[in-house]
């Protein structure tokens, strides 16, 4: 475990919220700075953990204005006794972040770090669910599969409107994650709106071990081998590679490759697996920089299904890596995508260690397809929309894998 955090802390990755994962930040260094009230004397506060204010400050920003408010919190605010200084640094480096109007750039203090790190490297309790923010909702993004989540029936876009007694309007994410997890046994109330209900819900969840799934896989009619790829994460390219040998073996006709509900992982995973499909040399992503570099990342596998008809499962919890994938195999190979429209993550987030055993995680660039297309806030179009109702999951239908089976048909000569 030792071994995956520092790879984990040290690599560009995309950021996945789930459940049983605790997001951290950072600051540094010893501050002290002064204030001064009127004709009063400077007052020397230390503020640790914090580098000089001064340092590497923009000669047109003036910070008089937030030493301004400083001194009336401190002067006028009716609970002033009980403020920590620490704590209202720490509150005034959200509002920095906060100000990017981007729910993947969070810092977090050294406490959330600690946890960070002790979760990282122990058992996971939770629910086993990806969430997010779209349109400053805070919703699911993907039911873990078979986690507490999925068996109380939350489906991706749920709205998630109360976590227990407390609302969620205006919540960042790491808030969310803070409320909703817990230790095993114990309950968290979410009430949920679905488009589909005239009212909210209130669904009780039981809080347990979660298990991360990666791959299944399986032969369909007419030797159509179906592969349901649940994450990007670190074993996904070792567990990719025994599905492929046993599939091939199969000598499959064409297949299926599921990436519903897939939140996505590591970037590197994404495009080794893009090499199984495209010839090597092949675009798979690019990234692009604020200063506008722009770095390539082209398929370097052995291309061993690059020949075999493809058809790509997506919905609205596919996201971030699993966009990356299905884009690319769009693009360069003409797959077609079939389900719903996906759910538009595509931006590249750093893990930063700064002093005080604290962390910030950032956003430093944007992801463009093979295409040209950014997948930030715009998503993959499905080339077929097929629904998922309730009503088909109470029943055990899946449209989406029916049209998907009839589309490859169409395209395998037996």
């Amino acid at each position: 475990m030792t071994n995956f955090l520092n790879k984990f802390l040290n690599r560009r990755v995309f950021f996945i919220v789930i459940f049983i994962v605790i997001f951290v930040s950072a600051t540094g260094g010893a501050f002290y700075f002064g204030y001064q009230k009127g004709t009063e004397n400077p007052k020397t506060v230390v503020i640790k953990g914090v580098g000089s204010i001064e340092e590497g400050r923009p000669e047109s920003v003036d910070f008089g204005i937030f030493w301004d408010v400083w001194q009336v919190v401190k002067d006028k605010y009716v609970e002033a006794d009980k403020l920590e200084n620490q704590k209202l640094v720490y509150g005034a480096i959200d509002g920095l972040l906060g100000a990017l109007d981007d729910p993947n750039s969070i810092f977090f203090p050294p406490d959330d770090a600690k946890k960070f790190n002790e979760d990282i490297s122990g058992e996971f309790f939770g629910i086993g669910a990806e969430i997010g923010i779209r349109q400053n909702q805070l919703i699911i993004i993907a039911p873990l599969k078979e986690s507490p989540t999925e068996k109380a029936g939350l489906r991706s876009k749920d709205k998630i409107l109360k976590i227990d007694d407390k609302s969620t309007e205006g919540i960042s994410v790491d808030e969310a994650v803070k409320l909703i997890r817990g230790g095993k046994g114990t309950k968290v109330i979410l009430t949920i709106m679905r488009d589909e209900w005239d009212k909210p819900k209130e669904i009780t969840i039981i809080r347990d071990v979660i298990k991360i799934p990666t791959i299944d896989w399986e032969m369909k009619d007419n030797g159509i081998a179906y592969i349901q790829l649940y994450n990007f994460y670190e074993q996904a390219p070792f567990l990719f590679y025994k599905a492929a040998v046993d599939v091939a073996l199969k000598n499959p006709k064409g297949m299926v490759l599921d990436l519903r509900d897939n939140p996505g992982g590591y970037l590197d995973v994404s495009v080794h697996l893009a090499g199984w499909f495209l010839k090597p040399g092949e675009i798979v992503v690019s990234e692009e920089f604020r200063l506008g570099e722009k770095e390539i990342f082209k398929a370097a596998g052995n291309g061993f299904f690059q020949n075999l008809p493809v058809i790509i499962l997506v919905n609205e919890g596919s996201a971030s890596a699993s966009e990356i994938l299905a884009g690319a195999l769009r693009d360069s190979r003409g797959v077609k995508l079939v389900g719903k429209k996906t759910f538009g993550k595509g931006t590249v987030q750093e893990l930063q260690q700064l002093k005080s055993d604290s962390m910030i995680k950032i956003t430093v660039a944007h992801w463009r397809l093979p295409n040209g297309q950014l997948i930030e806030k715009n998503g993959l179009d499905p080339d077929y929309e097929v629904d998922l109702t309730d009503e088909d999951i109470e029943s055990e239908r899946d449209p989406q894998l029916e049209k998907a089976m009839e589309i490859l048909k169409s395209q395998i000569i037996f």
